[in-house]
């Protein structure tokens, strides 16, 4: 369906991506469409999976998660076994909100959430230097975020 997307699926897309707790009749005065055919066109971008769901937003300073580290992983071996191996234990770990498996000189990119450096060297050696098969790691603390989109729409 991406292809099939017109311009007000795009309008839509982007108002929800702004604020998905608009009403039907918000988001339809913003995009110049009733609301029967808003609701009807964000159905079927539900049903064709282009809308995979509804979400907050949440800050994690706020939770106490001061730092955010980067944290490359290259595995001794690139085998299925070993591939899945790392990605179950790494599910488990409250603190990786991110995991990428990348091309390139590393194989697992993620992003790490920890109150203090304290506790991302907990996490560094307590748990992700003891997963069987990860040969290195690299780790690079951001300074800023300079920009912030959930999705790329157009």
């Amino acid at each position: 369906m991406s292809g099939m997307l017109d311009s007000l699926d795009l309008r839509i897309l982007k108002e929800l991506q702004r604020d998905a707790r608009l009403s039907h009749q918000e988001l339809s005065e913003r995009i110049g469409l009733s609301p029967s055919p808003c609701a009807r066109r964000i159905r079927k971008l539900e049903e064709a999976g282009i809308i995979t769901g509804y979400t907050a937003r949440i800050n994690e300073q706020k939770l106490g998660f001061q730092f955010s580290v980067f944290v490359s992983v290259r595995l001794d071996q690139q085998r299925d076994n070993r591939l899945v191996s790392f990605e179950q234990e790494v599910t488990r770990y409250a603190e990786v909100v991110d995991c990428w498996l990348m091309t390139g000189s590393f194989d697992y990119l993620m992003r790490v959430a920890v109150r203090n450096l304290n506790e991302f060297e907990h996490f560094l050696t307590g748990r992700l230097t003891k997963i069987p098969g990860v040969a290195s790691i690299e780790s690079s603390i951001p300074i800023r975020r300079v920009k912030d989109q959930a999705t790329r729409i157009t």
